[in-house]
């Protein structure tokens, strides 16, 4: 939704914006085209490698900065980097396609990897901690809870069982250890029966829920008058912290609602890219 989130962001030049997901700079090129002369961009993303194609996608522009740090501490990044406030916001939150296709990480359940799912690589809690060492219960609660999965006590009880002779490793043991935890009741379906598992963890993993509520509340607060900011989500709950946190604000006079229904992509994008379809874009604007 690369044409409707520029839009949305009402960007003019000499504008001050902070890309808060950067990953391989997309959107941000096209934020450096709106807002030149004069203006000025902070990229921020907690996985290096991102930062690294990001810098490359952004070679031809010198009006930005781009800092490998969690969103989450968006404040302290913008004090250093002597910001005082912001023009506009984007939070392109959740996994990126080339965290999904890099066979290292262990993102995608498709592809044999080690069970990682860390957007940070440097960080100590990883997808083998959770499923190897968490408590049973714990378990059935992360996926019950990060992906409304009614099989989540059933898929636990199978991995705790299967742990007990071995670590489980990989992306492909874990994925056939759901399947054989729930059969294939999700046959027929659009998803992998192991899909919902494999998001639960990789947001708990990653406490992409806690990160996005933080660091969605402190770039309000930096918002000059007028300013907007945008969120894409492809989750519900990343969808409905959102809604909410907007429609708090709104309600205490904060922020005016863009996007009274969030904005889907359209038919022929999610043709080009069928990742785009479960994307929502939802709009607030600082009054």
């Amino acid at each position: 939704m690369l044409k409707e989130v520029i839009s949305s962001l009402n960007l003019k030049p000499g504008d001050i914006v902070l890309d808060a997901t950067i990953g391989g700079g997309g959107h941000a090129r096209e934020i450096l085209k709106s807002i030149i002369p004069g203006g000025r961009l902070i990229g921020l993303d907690q996985d290096p490698i991102a930062a690294r194609m990001a810098e490359e996608t952004l070679k031809d522009f010198k009006n930005f900065k781009l800092i490998n740090d969690n969103f989450r501490n968006l404040d302290r990044v913008l004090s250093k980097e002597n910001v005082k406030s912001l023009d506009a916001a984007l939070f392109d939150v959740g996994v990126s396609s080339f965290q999904l296709d890099d066979k290292s990480r262990g993102f995608s359940l498709k592809i044999e990897a080690p069970l990682d799912m860390r957007m940070d690589p440097g960080q100590g809690l990883s997808a083998y901690d959770i499923v190897n060492r968490y408590k049973e219960k714990d378990l059935a609660d992360i996926i019950d809870k990060f992906a409304d999965e009614r099989f989540s006590a059933k898929i636990a009880r199978y991995i705790a069982q299967a742990r007990r002779d071995k670590p489980i490793e990989t992306t492909k043991e874990l994925a056939g250890i759901i399947h054989k935890a729930i059969g294939f009741g999700y046959k027929g379906g659009r998803i992998d029966p192991a899909t919902r598992t494999f998001q639960a963890i990789r947001i708990a993993v990653n406490d992409e829920l806690g990160a996005m509520e933080e660091g969605l509340k402190k770039a309000v607060s930096w918002l000059n008058i007028g300013g907007r900011i945008a969120v894409v989500s492809f989750h519900s709950l990343e969808d409905r912290i959102a809604k909410n946190l907007f429609r708090g604000y709104s309600e205490l006079g904060i922020v005016r609602i863009i996007t009274k229904k969030p904005i889907r992509p359209q038919f022929e994008e999610t043709v080009k890219n069928p990742r785009s379809r479960s994307g929502r874009l939802r709009v607030a604007e600082r009054i």
